[in-house]
């Protein structure tokens, strides 16, 4: 398409007149555009709204704490002591309507005061603001993919639990169920469970939960979700079956004797393209009442040999398949289906951001509805 010179060209080109005078300067002077989009959204009076039935609980407010925390995640801060670095930054208190700001002990005391249907209320807030958000974009499919991520800490915090922990073994840690939008990149609710459950542990209510909002919120709207070989189950497959959720799903193909066989003897396979070869079948457990389509996946690796070598025949590397089966109630091509559930990956990053940017993996209280309120924080 060819542009015009107005299409490059802008009329406002002179710099904004900067002046520094004997008044308070703020190093958090960006905080004036998160106020424009905080009023925008109404938040703090949203945020109030979910406590008003513990109002005389707190001076302050529960709404002005919890947007405390949201302004120490903004500004980059880790520890709830760290307040005490902009304690008296005037655009700070002006975005949470302060004349004083209230030390770190105070934010602490009151949030360790809040009670389940103070957080469920809250949680529902934050669940709305990203259905708020999805209805406006109009999508005409949206994709809600589940998995769980290790919350680990050091101390001793009420409702942890030592779990299976790759990084910190041993450690005691909280392992909450995420509901993220692919699409958009946020985080439609949490799950908060102790660490040493199963990844599907509680799965059921709460998947039926995120796609029943979803469908109240976006009529019309095809949903699809992918989960992990954890989420394999007939319960979870017959419930997005019938809610009418699209999905794929990895199979713990090496507990099932039938599908194991079902590779093993397979002669003729399809190709895809030079990496990825197939087959089909639909297939279901002895004590499943449907049948549901199986894909059969191998892909063609590259390992090193590490057996003794001779120089004169160096081999380094050796050809061989690594086999997946993915579990789906699509209708599209085999193609596509393993580009949507190769997709699945992107959650990772979405877990990778919360923790470095959102400070979601620390666990700064004992009490654990105050680590539920600063978890929440963070997802918001």
């Amino acid at each position: 398409m060819k542009l015009s010179k107005s299409d490059f060209l802008s009329q406002v080109y002179r710099i904004p007149e900067i002046k520094f005078e004997g008044q308070k300067l703020s190093s958090y002077s960006g905080l004036v555009i998160f106020k424009k989009f905080f009023d925008k959204l109404n938040l703090r009076s949203r945020i109030s709204s979910c406590f008003c039935h513990l109002s005389k609980k707190s001076v302050v407010g529960f709404g002005r704490i919890l947007m405390i925390l949201i302004i120490n995640f903004v500004l980059g801060f880790r520890k709830i002591n760290e307040i005490s670095r902009y304690h008296n930054d005037p655009i700070a208190l002006r975005v949470l309507a302060l004349k004083k700001m209230p030390s770190p002990t105070t934010v602490s005391r009151t949030l360790a005061k809040c009670d389940s249907q103070g957080y469920e209320r809250f949680q529902q807030e934050s669940k709305q603001l990203v259905l708020d958000r999805l209805h406006s974009m109009q999508l005409p499919r949206v994709t809600c993919d589940f998995d769980g991520s290790v919350l680990s800490t050091k101390r001793s915090a009420e409702g942890t639990a030592v779990g299976f922990n790759k990084k910190k073994k041993g450690a005691r840690s909280y392992y909450p169920l995420f509901a993220t939008i692919a699409q958009t990149g946020q985080v439609l609710d949490l799950y908060h469970r102790p660490g040493n459950v199963h990844d599907s542990n509680g799965s059921n209510n709460f998947i039926r939960s995120c796609f029943n909002s979803l469908q109240t919120q976006l009529p019309g709207c095809q949903l699809e979700s992918r989960l992990d070989s954890a989420f394999f189950s007939d319960k979870i497959i017959t419930e997005l079956d019938y809610l009418g959720v699209e999905f794929t799903i990895s199979v713990p193909f090496e507990r099932f004797v039938d599908l194991k066989s079902m590779v093993e003897n397979r002669k003729r396979w399809r190709n895809l393209d030079d990496t990825w070869s197939y087959f089909s079948n639909d297939w279901s457990p002895k004590c499943w009442d449907k049948k549901y389509r199986f894909i059969f996946l191998r892909q063609k690796v590259r390992r090193q040999d590490k057996e003794p070598i001779q120089l004169d025949l160096f081999r380094p590397f050796e050809y061989g398949y690594d086999f997946k089966v993915i579990v789906t109630n699509k209708k599209t091509s085999v193609r596509k289906v393993l580009q949507f559930h190769n997709g699945r990956g992107y959650q990772e990053n979405v877990f990778s951001e919360l923790k470095s940017q959102c400070q979601l993996d620390y666990i700064p209280f004992k009490r654990k509805i105050a680590n539920q309120l600063y978890h929440q924080s963070a997802v918001f």
